[in-house]
């Protein structure tokens, strides 16, 4: 076995596990440390999130390959330097209470919650080339010493591979969607990955069966009514990304 395997192995003691879906983001704006906390807070045993690299080289977490959506602002996250996108508002979009929340980096949610929650870090990116993402979410990973605590995930097979090859012994997810233009389960057919990540409606007896012969852990997304919590847990899922952590940690528990 894997050292990637042995450590997800690990931290699925319990099952199936609780992810806030960009924190908490149900009652509190995406991606910020206030979601984050707050997913904690409400039972969480785990919290998913978006990276991209800035201009200058920092790991931001921002949902959108741009931040007009949730800030005071407008322009391409990886073309803004940490500085600009600190200077964004990206809470009162959301609610009067959030304002003055700041887009946070990777290394400040290490240091918030990296602790009490594990961490799904899903590297965004929109090209098979690179802009350096993945040796920066490597790099911090290392520097906080978060390696038994995260599961690194992507829509981007090359991404997922380019990954592995700077941290081999991470467990990485390989998120699907079944209206995805290109059908990258073909891109990994040939690549070995710890975690399976698919929208839950796709999810059946097969799916999980096919998962357990492959050796897949499946953390699926995003499930918000406790009916369908409890479909996927019978059907073994092993983790629950989730916009309302309160409400799928009470129906599981």
């Amino acid at each position: 076995m894997s050292a990637a395997s042995e450590i997800i192995q690990a931290m699925y003691d319990k099952q199936p596990l609780v992810f806030g879906h960009r924190g908490a983001m149900a009652y509190a704006p995406m991606n910020t440390l206030a979601a984050f906390e707050l997913a904690a807070t409400q039972g969480a045993d785990g919290i998913e999130l978006d990276v991209h690299r800035s201009r200058d080289g920092y790991p931001v977490i921002v949902h959108d390959f741009t931040v007009d959506a949730t800030s005071n602002g407008t322009g391409q996250v990886t073309e803004m330097t940490l500085a600009e996108l600190k200077a964004l508002d990206v809470g009162t979009w959301f609610a009067a209470e959030f304002a003055g929340a700041q887009v946070p980096t990777l290394d400040e949610v290490f240091e918030a919650v990296g602790q009490r929650l594990l961490i799904n870090v899903e590297i965004k990116a929109m090209s098979l080339d690179t802009d350096g993402v993945e040796q920066v979410v490597a790099d911090c990973i290392a520097r906080h010493n978060m390696q038994r605590r995260v599961i690194v995930s992507s829509f981007n097979p090359p991404t997922l591979k380019r990954f592995r090859a700077q941290m081999p012994d991470v467990p990485v997810g390989f998120l699907y969607y079944p209206g995805a233009p290109v059908d990258t389960r073909l891109m990994v057919a040939d690549f070995a990955y710890e975690a399976y990540h698919p929208y839950h409606a796709v999810i059946d007896a097969a799916v999980m069966e096919e998962a357990c012969q492959r050796g897949h852990f499946v953390n699926t997304w995003t499930v918000n009514e406790a009916t369908e919590a409890l479909r996927l847990r019978d059907l073994g899922v092993h983790g629950i990304i989730t916009n309302v952590p309160d409400r799928i940690a009470e129906a599981l528990a």
